[in-house]
């Protein structure tokens, strides 16, 4: 194989090659992110889960938690509201509970068509060709194994993947840990002509009780969360890889915040807007929203919101409900001027509306928040 050049991409990052196509799509935010469990066959040390899904059976379609029968009516969902072109399906290790992800490769491939593109993250301890054999069947079109540099016994286990009978794109993709350039270059080695390509994903600091009890590691600045000496790291094997002619890809964190993330939020605040909404520049809502007393934004919000039961929620929807006729009824407003939000428990409408309208024993406010599902505030301005 030809030694390739290495260039600088639009995004951040370096590439030796053509992109990968799941890379492709995700760098435009194309990509719905379908972590479809916690629980993993593999216990990495530089697992960047957060600690609410390290090793629990989870369920999220991007932001969106998953749970009970409505799970594959939310997966469509959400794959609509963000406009997705295709799907990564992640964890913890999607191998852990097969079925579930076929079953979600189908649904997708069914809704959506089979130029619906669906890449794969797994590691290699349950891998074997009748599981790999399952996945291809069900549509999958790439996937992307995380070998663990330290038990080499088990990279034979890619070769499987690279069955001509099953067509797909196979490649490898690894965190840079610093200090490892020599087992790395031993595992870039091996693959050699074996897959089509290679991942190189700078290491990223996370919120989870590994890492917390980690000493010594320190992010590359005070404004990033990649960990120091990662990207030096990384260059230095783009350099090695792409004198063995692999295609290769280095992805930064400023790549996934800046570009994947910004991207996936753009396009789903075009999608979710409501007719009194305003994007900013960055992808957030500008809206104005009516809270029941205690319910507001403010110290423990989310906690409260999240801790309620259907019996209370359903209370407090129909009290919402009520103050929404009353005051469509008394501003003569359009109904499509002031919505219920189910998820946050409140009322939305227009900022300037929320500015004029007057009802006893509200909270008004005008907030800036996350297009996604679970709406993070960014702002929140409280009206006297």
């Amino acid at each position: 194989m030809m030694r390739m050049k290495i260039q600088k991409t639009p995004y951040y990052s370096w590439r030796a090659g053509e992109l990968i196509d799941g890379c492709k799509q995700c760098v435009k935010g194309e990509k719905l992110v379908l972590f479809v469990t916690g629980l993993c066959s593999s216990r990495c040390d530089f697992c960047p889960l957060s600690d609410k899904k390290l090793y629990k059976d989870v369920i999220y379609a991007n932001e969106r938690p998953l749970e009970g029968e409505g799970e594959v009516k939310a997966i469509i969902e959400e794959a609509e509201a963000c406009d997705a072109r295709g799907a990564g399906i992640t964890g913890g290790d999607p191998l852990v509970k097969l079925e579930r992800t076929i079953k979600y490769i189908k649904l997708l491939k069914k809704k959506f068509g089979k130029d619906f593109h669906i890449h794969l993250y797994t590691p290699l301890e349950l891998v074997n060709e009748k599981k790999l054999s399952l996945l291809c069947e069900a549509g999958l079109d790439e996937i992307r194994f995380h070998p663990k540099l330290e038990n080499s016994g088990e990279w034979h286990k890619i070769l499987i993947a690279k069955n001509k009978k099953l067509g797909w794109k196979v490649g490898v993709e690894i965190p840079v840990i610093p200090g490892r350039e020599k087992e790395t270059k031993k595992l870039i080695n091996f693959i050699k002509g074996k897959v089509d390509f290679l991942n190189l994903n700078e290491l990223e600091l996370a919120d989870n009780a590994v890492w917390k009890k980690k000493e010594g590691v320190k992010c590359k600045d005070s404004t990033s969360y990649a960990i120091k000496g990662s990207e030096e790291l990384a260059k230095k094997l783009l350099k090695y890889s792409a004198s063995l002619g692999i295609r290769t890809h280095f992805c930064t964190c400023k790549l996934k915040d800046k570009v994947q993330l910004a991207n996936r939020i753009a396009r789903r605040a075009a999608r979710v807007k409501k007719s009194f909404d305003t994007i900013t520049e960055d992808g957030m809502l500008v809206r104005g929203a009516v809270y029941l007393p205690g319910l507001a934004p403010g110290f423990g919000y989310r906690e409260k919101l999240y801790g309620l039961t259907s019996a209370e929620k359903k209370k407090i929807l129909n009290k919402l409900n009520s103050i929404r006729e009353e005051l469509l009824r008394e501003e003569e407003l359009p109904a499509h001027m002031l919505l219920l939000d189910e998820h946050k428990l409140r009322l939305i409408t227009s900022p300037w509306l929320a500015r004029i309208i007057k009802h006893e024993g509200v909270v008004r406010a005008v907030v800036t928040e996350y297009p996604t599902f679970d709406a993070v505030e960014i702002e929140v301005d409280v009206l006297s």
